[in-house]
């Protein structure tokens, strides 16, 4: 067996450096039959409609969430430049795992782990961004009553929360919907089914995924942007995963629609990391729009047309040359090179790559700090032996 799976993967890694040096194919052996021009302009118009909303919504969900924990004093997960560079690294060997998992077991079983494993995930993804919608259209006749599941160990000053969740009826409502749209993809693997949890994945991603600040974003951007690049263009491993891969961790639209109706087969497919990692980035953006008090948002708004344009260029390249694009060679650009430059005419360079969300205590600033603490302490000590005296 070990020897086998050796073979096998020897056998994945030369066929990825033939691939390197070997002329690309323009497409593949037709399996399918040609999409008509209407039928690709609905899908492709639906991709980029659906890539949008997402960014949207999750970066308008983001202020709120940041103002949240602002004032609950809360300490937020933010991405730091050191998780930024490891990211392209770690998504390469995730990739790469994945494509030989593909090569060596059979794909309907590691397919039957993986719906599973995202089946609990969308559920609980859907039924957070339901939440406020459900919240807002229930009847006022049922009643919202509260629950707190609560999981301690310890005692005292020991103590310590395991599960610390509340919730209430509207919530298990919810979760009863996600659940009948999780059973439906499950059951029949439908395209929409699909396509609300991608959706409700990448809206939750933008909305909770937080850089700190910009050049966080230009660090993580950057090493994505020739991660896509060499997947892509020099391997076949992107493509291979993308297509291997039954989960919502794309969003699909028929190009066939317009023919075969809701049964429809021959799908355009954009990858949710085209919409989470530039959307994370917009989001920033809209933060720092947001942190200036002005009346318009002009980087969110110039760097989400930029983002809409480069979903464009990737579409047409792609038709052009019938082949899959690697989306972030152009949304990177397009994404960095906006702000940057409106940055650049309003003279604000300096104040958009000093911004932070959450500003970190300089060494110099903890130390001062550190030390007032300790002379307040032991002054008060002092006070408290002289009163016992």
């Amino acid at each position: 067996m070990a020897e086998e799976v050796i073979g096998t993967v020897k056998e994945v890694i030369k066929g990825i450096i033939d691939n390197v040096n070997a002329p690309k194919n323009e497409s593949a052996p037709g399996e399918k039959k040609p999409s008509t021009p209407e039928g690709m302009a609905v899908a492709y118009s639906s991709l980029v409609v659906m890539a949008m909303l997402p960014i949207i919504f999750g970066s308008i969900r983001s202020v709120k969430l940041h103002k949240l924990k602002k004032s609950t004093g809360e300490k937020a997960d933010t991405m730091t430049k050191k998780d930024a560079m490891y990211f392209p690294l770690i998504a390469s060997a995730a990739l790469f795992g994945l494509y030989l998992f593909f090569k060596i077991f059979q794909k309907v079983h590691i397919n039957y782990l993986l719906t599973g494993y995202f089946f609990v995930l969308g559920v609980i993804a859907l039924a957070h961004l339901l939440s406020p919608v459900i919240n807002s259209l229930m009847p006022a006749a049922v009643p919202k009553v509260p629950f707190h599941i609560l999981f301690t160990k310890g005692e005292g000053k020991h103590k310590e929360d395991i599960v610390n969740y509340k919730f209430s009826t509207h919530d298990i409502v919810c979760l009863v919907i996600s659940s009948v749209i999780g059973v439906w993809y499950l059951l029949k693997k439908h395209w929409i089914a699909n396509n609300l949890f991608g959706l409700a994945f990448a809206i939750n991603g933008v909305e909770m995924l937080h850089l700190n600040n910009f050049v966080t974003g230009v660090i993580l951007l950057s090493g994505l942007f020739f991660y896509d690049i060499f997947w892509v263009f020099g391997t076949n491993v992107m493509v291979t995963v993308a297509k291997s891969f039954e989960a919502p961790i794309k969003l699909v639209f028929p190009q066939d629609l317009i023919e075969n109706g809701l049964h429809a087969s021959n799908f355009a497919m954009l990858g949710l990391g085209d919409i989470v990692i530039p959307g994370i980035f917009i989001a920033l953006l809209l933060r720092f729009d947001d942190s200036k008090k002005r009346k318009t948002r002009i980087y969110f708004y110039s760097t989400l047309i930029a983002y809409f344009l480069g979903l464009l260029a990737t579409i047409f390249v792609m038709h052009v040359f019938k082949h899959a694009q690697p989306a972030l060679l152009y949304l990177v650009p397009a994404c960095m090179g906006t702000p940057l430059l409106v940055a650049l005419i309003r003279g604000e360079l300096k104040i958009l790559f000093a911004y932070e969300d959450h500003p970190e205590e300089k060494p110099e600033k903890k130390e001062k700090k550190e030390k007032e603490e300790g002379t307040s302490s032991s002054s008060s000590k002092k006070k408290e032996s002289k009163k016992g005296k």
